[in-house]
């Protein structure tokens, strides 16, 4: 993993090592630089893990006419070397998966981004045409951000090397400010900053240094497209899943380092970390313990561990410890993330990089394979509609609020029965963002003195379901968290927390075979008469215990809401109607977490 970054126009190496700075935690190992004395400025911090000697950046090709700046892992490199070779293509690296690119680039073209199996940033400048291409991977596992002005290109891993640059108009966007408060991350191509965008997942930019145009292009989408019903059967659908599964997990095993997986004790991270063990003899597996028990999984994690036979690593963080980190991250965080599992992924991975510099996790399941509560509500969310439905929901919602008394404890009842009537107080189209919403849009247009509509602020997520090829609740609501939520909620947190520990992870459910899989996999196969995750379950029965299989998810969760209302998380509101929330909550009359954590983790940036 590494930090990338560059730009066009005047300037001097000395701003191209202010862009750099921000980037020093992603890419510890070595940092390079690369100018062709006029206009064009390419850095790199690199964070070592294939190739340690040779594959140092930012890399040219063998004639110098092609230059690339990336950030990634691609599982298939060594069998795209091969092909490569085959067509006369010379490597000067040992086992490089950048120059794989470079020299992908000059055989495909913009067309390289096909033939890629893993995760990426890059920006390739090819002075041939006088052009910057970027891309990045289908699902965005890897960040990339861009700043045009008139005599200007910036391109960078982060947020914060933008506010380095010497000439860079720091603003506060206040649709992405919104957009903030409303879904607890910032979905592409919105960034917190004005004129700053994120290039979207599955996306190509191309800057043409002659025009100062660009030009963007979707490469990839992630569309469901489930098989006929009874086409295949479900020995079919669980047999393949495990296949190529265990493909997956074998591939991102390659490393020159340490490599460990995250083991929590459900069903994603033990099937990764069960079939690593198939070839990691010695796998070093991780995990965090906490002192509220409803939170804790440490129990599970080593029953799992018990079970694989792996060399089982745990640690019990303290209340203090995670106080500590609450108070650090907002202030360390390129873009703020309202999810409170940041603190616990966070703490996961400075752990976890004591012993290895690789980990492996299961992210990725809950989201293609149904793996979420609200899945579980799509049944009772069509009942309600056939009782008034947003009208009845708003009247249930008052009285919830009124009769169930406020539990803090970990996915606690009160708290989902809430959420679920939250969100059915809104239309089809944004009811799952706004089943997850940290503010109304109401209170974020009175908290920032704006007038934005709903249609505005959940704007992607009604593309989505307007986009969506199937016609039923269940498949579109699939679309949301895999196409939106993943991108910039689940793996957004992943990689700040990782790589502010300058940690890398790898997620075998993302491996692209396995994902177009998964695609036709018909719904009742992920979510079966109640059991979500259902064809995941048939396809590791065989290989993991029914304690795991059926064991309740608990997610990785920390007890915010209680922290919050005995004092013990300082809060000082950014926004005024935060004071109001907080007193409310603080007296147990609602619980405003989301919304006091999501102003929380604003902290400098908005101030």
């Amino acid at each position: 993993m590494c930090g990338i970054c560059g730009f066009v126009g005047s300037g001097s190496l000395d701003d191209l090592n202010q862009l750099m700075k921000p980037l020093l935690h992603r890419g510890p190992d070595t940092q390079g630089t690369w100018d062709n004395s006029s206009d064009v400025f390419i850095g790199h911090t690199r964070l070592s893990i294939i190739d340690l000697e040779t594959g140092s950046q930012p890399m040219s090709s063998t004639d110098g006419k092609i230059v690339i700046s990336y950030n990634g892992e691609i599982y298939n490199s060594r069998e795209l070397r091969k092909e490569l070779e085959s067509k006369g293509y010379i490597f000067q690296s040992v086992s490089s998966d950048t120059e794989v690119i470079i020299n992908g680039y000059l055989a495909w073209g913009e067309n390289i981004v096909h033939k890629l199996n893993g995760m990426w940033a890059f920006a390739i400048f090819d002075s041939r045409n006088r052009t910057l291409f970027l891309s990045r991977d289908r699902f965005g596992e890897k960040p990339l951000y861009y700043y045009q002005r008139k005599d200007l290109f910036i391109f960078a891993s982060e947020l914060s090397s933008f506010e380095c640059f010497p000439s860079f108009d720091r603003e506060i966007s206040k649709i992405a400010l919104s957009k903030y408060l409303a879904h607890g991350y910032i979905p592409a191509p919105h960034s917190l900053l004005k004129n700053v965008y994120k290039l979207s997942a599955g996306t190509n930019l191309l800057f043409s240094l002659t025009s100062n145009q660009i030009t963007i292009k979707r490469y990839w989408e992630f569309i469901l497209d489930p098989d006929p019903l009874g086409k295949r059967t479900e020995d079919y659908y669980a047999q393949g899943l495990l296949t190529l599964l265990r493909d997956s997990v074998r591939t991102r095993l390659v490393s020159d380092v340490p490599v460990g997986t995250f083991l929590s004790g459900g069903i994603d991270s033990s099937s990764v970390t069960m079939l690593a063990k198939e070839s990691v003899s010695n796998l070093e597996t991780f995990n965090i313990g906490f002192e509220d028990e409803s939170f804790d999984e440490s129990k599970f994690a080593k029953e799992a561990a018990d079970f694989i036979g792996s060399v089982h690593h745990s640690e019990l963080c303290s209340e203090s410890q995670m106080l500590e980190v609450c108070q650090i991250l907002p202030k360390i965080l390129d873009e703020p993330i309202s999810d409170s599992s940041i603190i616990a992924t966070f703490q996961l991975c400075k752990f976890a990089r004591k012993r290895v510099k690789v980990a492996i996790g299961g992210d990725g399941a809950d989201e293609l394979l149904a793996g979420y509560d609200p899945f579980k509500a799509i049944r009772a969310a069509s009942f309600f509609e056939r009782f008034g439905g947003r009208k009845f929901s708003t009247s249930m919602l008052g009285i919830a609020n009124r009769i169930l008394p406020v539990s803090h404890s970990n996915l606690s009842q009160d708290f989902k029965i809430k959420s679920f009537l939250r969100g059915m107080t809104s239309p089809w189209a944004y009811r799952n963002p706004t089943w997850l919403a940290p503010f109304s849009v109401k209170m974020i247009n009175e908290a920032l003195g704006l007038n934005f509509s709903d249609e505005e602020i959940y704007s992607e997520a009604i593309e989505q379901w307007n986009n969506c090829p199937q016609d039923n609740p269940f498949e579109k609501t699939l679309n949301f968290y895999t196409n939106i939520y993943l991108q910039n909620g689940i793996l957004t947190k992943l990689d700040r927390s990782s790589m502010l520990n300058s940690l890398e992870v790898r997620s075998p459910f993302l491996d692209i075979k396995l994902v177009d899989f998964i695609r036709k996999i018909p719904c009742h196969h992920k979510f079966h008469n109640g059991t979500s995750k259902y064809i995941l379950k048939r396809a590791v029965s065989d290989i993991l215990p029914t304690s795991i299989l059926n064991r309740k998810k608990k997610g990785f969760g920390t007890p915010i809401g209680q922290w919050i209302k005995n004092g013990k998380l300082k809060i000082s509101p950014n926004l005024s109607v935060t004071s109001r929330l907080l007193k409310e909550h603080q007296e147990n009359k609602i619980d405003h977490r989301l919304a006091i954590f999501a102003d929380f983790m604003l902290n400098r940036k908005v101030t």
